[in-house]
């Protein structure tokens, strides 16, 4: 009996380490198939789309020049509306130093070395009791003035009360104050809600991919007359970007 007591307990000497390892193989296997696939392991759960949230595309998109100017434009690229009307020649912002010929959109990436108006059926020109809407990189020469005040400096409010001159094709000159400047927008929703006057301008906040823009609005305070000279001021818009 002490003999088989003896075979007894060696065997399971054995057999408990045997069995320990077993289960620990089957644990670590468990615990591979948990976590063995590339495409689950270690990842968090994001969202879908559907899931809602998402902003909306910009109506608009004008990006900040990555090349230095290349080639002028020819002069058809910058067609002026039909039937005659006055158009934006020139805006001047003293207090920014900021003083451009100002030209049609183009239909690709915009210029360099002048501001544009965008043209839209629901957008106007000074006088036509709807909000005009200019544009410009955001680079020295042009609204890069605005872009340190609002992405530098981060005091977007110092251009509230600034003075904007804007001259047009007319002879014309009017005067705009800012009211309001809006950071990030992605979208033209303000000034096409516009039903009155109103004077919008706008510039990049970063390098090309950048979505969101600075939008400023400002109300019109007069209109006189001006210099013919100082109203045709000559652009020399490039193809840049």
């Amino acid at each position: 009996m002490r003999m088989l007591l003896g075979y007894l307990g060696a065997f399971l000497t054995r057999l408990v380490p045997a069995l320990l390892t077993a289960l620990g193989v089957v644990a670590i296997t468990a615990g591979l198939l948990a976590y063995g696939d590339p495409a689950t392991a270690g990842v968090m759960a994001t969202p879908s789309p559907s899931a809602g949230g998402a902003l909306p595309l910009p109506s608009v998109t004008f990006e900040v020049p990555t090349v230095d100017p290349g080639a002028s434009p020819g002069p058809s690229s910058a067609p002026a509306p039909s039937g005659g009307e006055p158009v934006v020649t020139r805006i001047v912002i003293p207090a920014l130093r900021i003083d451009l010929p100002v030209v049609a959109g183009p239909s690709g990436y915009p210029y360099c070395n002048v501001a544009m108006y965008y043209s839209d059926p629901r957008l106007g020109q000074p006088g036509s009791g709807k909000a005009t809407y200019i544009f410009a990189h955001a680079r020295d020469g042009m609204f890069g003035p605005i872009y340190n005040l609002v992405m530098v400096q981060h005091t977007p409010d110092k251009m509230v009360g600034m003075i904007v001159q804007v001259y047009t094709s007319d002879n014309k000159l009017y005067l705009y104050e800012i009211t309001n400047v809006y950071p990030h927008q992605l979208t033209l929703d303000r000034p096409l809600a516009a039903t009155q006057e109103e004077l919008w301008l706008q510039t990049s906040e970063g390098p090309h991919g950048t979505p969101g823009k600075t939008q400023v609005l400002a109300k019109p305070l007069s209109v006189g007359s001006a210099d013919p000279a100082d109203a045709h001021p000559t652009p020399h818009p490039v193809v840049c970007g």
